[in-house]
């Protein structure tokens, strides 16, 4: 220590040290990645205080992401303790694709995916787009937006909601149940939380079930993709009724949340970097790589989770089954040993192997229409907004898993 104070490496091992994801400082929503930096450099296989450990480097992630035989995505036991066993939260998340491991997880995941063949998200383009102009001319009405409530968030209800058929009219609550469900995952959600959380999944059956109720009744002539699950249902392993309403229901929850993210957190970088703004401009075939880097940099979900069900080594370190693994998705993505200085926005950037949308088995369902939205969402309003600045009053979401802001007021001048 100097006579001035503790040094860096001093500070950051002490904030290695008291790490605990369950007692998150404020400082963090705001910027975790000084904290993830000292994790992966002093404690890259952190032991939390209930036991766990919080893993920070991209090749112990990609590792365990890929490997199918040592580590369970099934999350009944964890969930029985944090949500209670029968309850709405804990009915919903055990059933839905992404906590799940094969044979459930195969079935589902191949009955979503086959619904978003390349052809059928080649056919979302002409909507998409003409949804992006319809609220760029609505922000221009008003001169100035909040790029998440007025932009970014509508951007993925409407794309969602038009995959399963749900009648516009109707879409309004999707967006605060979402919120709530997905906000219930956060490592210590308040009590309070957890009860709007319940109450989201209740309301949300209920409107779930209403709809495939409906569906069921004029199914002729709908090819979305809950009346190609329906149609499903006379082949050889179909859904259950109530896995057909949980996994639409991850399906409104987890294309809205991490779209919103991505195309908000996307705007704000390129608002907050001119020299990326002004490449992007001159070379537009950049798009699909500033998208790329937009995921990396400022991945919208930052935490996975895994139990180790056999014992192996990863790091150097041996795990014995039933240790219960965070990989941090957000450190990884900034881990200097896979990215040439990480702490650059660069849209330019290749390699790019981010890990945002996990990978091996359980990569994201549905990355490919998230990708489209951002392609399609940030180029365009920045086309039509080349002198949009931010304005005061940016407000992060106080969540650790899926990092995003609850408010992004901008100017268009």
């Amino acid at each position: 220590m100097s006579a001035t104070g503790p040094s860096e490496r001093d500070r950051a091992h002490a904030v290695a040290c008291g790490f605990d994801p369950e007692r998150l400082p404020d400082s963090f929503f705001a910027d975790p990645y000084p904290t993830y930096t000292a994790l992966r450099t002093l404690s890259p296989a952190h032991r939390c205080p209930d036991g766990s450990l919080f893993l920070t480097r991209y090749a112990d992630l990609d590792a365990i992401y890929r490997d199918r035989g040592h580590f369970s995505a099934d999350k009944k036991v964890v969930f029985g303790a944090k949500f209670g066993v029968g309850s709405p939260l804990y009915a919903h998340h055990t059933t839905s694709l992404v906590f799940n491991d094969p044979p459930y997880h195969t079935r589902v995941r191949r009955q979503i995916t086959g619904a978003l063949s390349p052809a059928a998200i080649k056919a979302m383009e002409p909507g998409l787009a003409a949804l992006i102009t319809s609220l760029c001319d609505a922000a221009e009405s008003k001169g100035r937006c909040d790029l998440v409530e007025d932009f970014a968030a509508a951007i993925p209800v409407e794309v969602i909601g038009n995959l399963l058929g749900v009648p516009r009219e109707v879409r309004g609550p999707l967006r605060g149940w979402s919120l709530a469900i997905l906000g219930a995952l956060d490592p210590a959600p308040a009590p309070e939380a957890l009860e709007r959380g319940h109450r989201s999944v209740c309301e949300f059956l209920e409107f779930t079930r209403a709809l495939l109720l409906e569906r069921r009744r004029h199914l002729r002539g709908h090819d979305d993709l809950l009346s190609r699950l329906i149609r499903d249902e006379t082949g050889g392993d179909p859904l259950t009724e109530e896995e057909l309403l949980h996994n639409c229901i991850f399906l409104l929850n987890a294309g809205h949340e991490t779209t919103t993210n991505l195309i908000s957190n996307g705007l704000y970088l390129m608002l907050t970097h001119d020299d990326a703004r002004r490449r992007l401009a001159a070379e537009p075939g950049l798009v699909a790589a500033t998208i790329e880097e937009c995921l990396r940099y400022e991945s919208p979900n930052q935490f996975g989770n895994r139990m180790v069900v056999a014992p192996v080594a990863i790091g150097g370190r041996q795990l014995e089954p039933g240790t219960y693994l965070t990989l941090c998705i957000g450190a990884a993505n900034r881990d200097p040993a896979e990215f040439p200085e990480p702490a650059s926005f660069d849209i330019g950037r290749a390699p790019n192997r981010h890990l945002a949308f996990a990978a091996g088995a359980h990569a994201c369902a549905g990355m490919s229409v998230a990708r489209l939205e951002g392609q399609l969402a940030i180029p365009e309003f920045l086309r039509r907004f080349p002198r949009a600045r931010l304005l005061d009053g940016a407000q992060r979401h106080r969540r650790a898993r899926f990092r995003g802001f609850a408010r992004l007021p901008a100017a268009l001048e």
